[in-house]
């Protein structure tokens, strides 16, 4: 009995710093292409966001709530700073429904087309928005420069204040190695 105890504790000190590398590897993107930058969004109701179907009775309509059920489309300029008037790097349009009885939660999906630090395409974001808080949503796919792209987008807001809302987006892309391309 004592030797087959021998043997289990002999087998667990050798395989479980074995486990151990291969759950830290998981968790890394060692080799991977990868992109990091922030941009910042800007929201003015009725110039390039509109709501198409109202929602039913609930908060009043505010910079930052909608009534449970409303239905707003948006094609929303990307900057490079804060300021709406710093250059335009790209756009961000899509879809967003009010799923949040307070009005403050959307399902929302979005095409963001980009032309950044060298790179030209779109990429695919789906996800729930926060109006409030910083909200991450998921990358589901890409075109252009962005074939194959992987991560996720953070929106999070900066001034919701005024006619004009600014949301600060903070982009983690990670291309597979089979999305290299030779160029």
């Amino acid at each position: 009995m004592a030797s087959l105890m021998h043997f289990f504790t002999t087998l667990l000190f050798f395989l479980i710093p074995l486990v151990a590398t291969t759950t830290r590897h998981r968790h890394h993107h060692h080799g991977l292409k990868s992109l990091h930058f922030a941009l910042y969004q800007h929201e003015t109701i009725n110039k390039t966001g509109y709501f198409v179907v109202p929602g039913v009775a609930g908060p009043p309509v505010s910079q930052t709530t909608t009534p449970f059920g409303t239905l707003f489309v948006f094609q929303h300029p990307l900057t490079i700073k804060p300021n709406r008037t710093s250059k335009q790097v790209g756009t961000a349009e899509g879809s967003s429904i009010t799923s949040g009885l307070d009005g403050l939660q959307s399902i929302s999906t979005a095409i963001i087309t980009l032309n950044v630090k060298k790179h030209k395409g779109s990429i695919s974001i789906v996800g729930v928005t926060n109006n409030i808080k910083p909200s991450n949503h998921p990358v589901v796919g890409g075109t252009g420069d962005f074939l194959f792209v992987q991560g996720y987008v953070t929106s999070s807001p900066v001034n919701l204040v005024g006619i004009t809302v600014t949301y600060k987006i903070q982009f983690h892309l990670y291309w597979p190695p089979y999305a290299h391309s030779k160029r």
